[in-house]
């Protein structure tokens, strides 16, 4: 009985058709998100001047180029970093 060196090749070939598995959607839990800050992202890429007129119910910290800020972390605070542009650029817990 002899074998067909393409039956050697053939498992390895038909590997490469098995689709990748696609990562869960972790949503944020509430000790990750203790201060909103999933909640307030459609500010990002928005003028620092919104900020002005809002109202938040935790402690917030505006960070801005330049400045110097403290490095103890609060899950509870919501930091804001705006750019040098005057934009919001990022919007996390700590």
């Amino acid at each position: 009985m002899r074998f067909s060196p393409l039956l050697l090749v053939l498992p390895l070939a038909l590997m490469g058709c098995v689709p990748e598995p696609t990562p869960p959607v972790i949503d944020p839990s509430p000790v990750e998100d203790a201060c909103g800050a999933s909640g307030l992202q459609y500010l990002v890429g928005q003028s620092a001047r919104k900020l002005e007129v809002m109202r938040f119910a935790t402690t917030v910290r505006i960070i801005r180029p330049g400045r110097a800020v403290t490095m103890e972390y609060s899950a509870e605070r919501l930091t804001i970093h705006v750019n040098a542009a005057e934009m919001i650029a990022q919007i996390t817990c700590g």
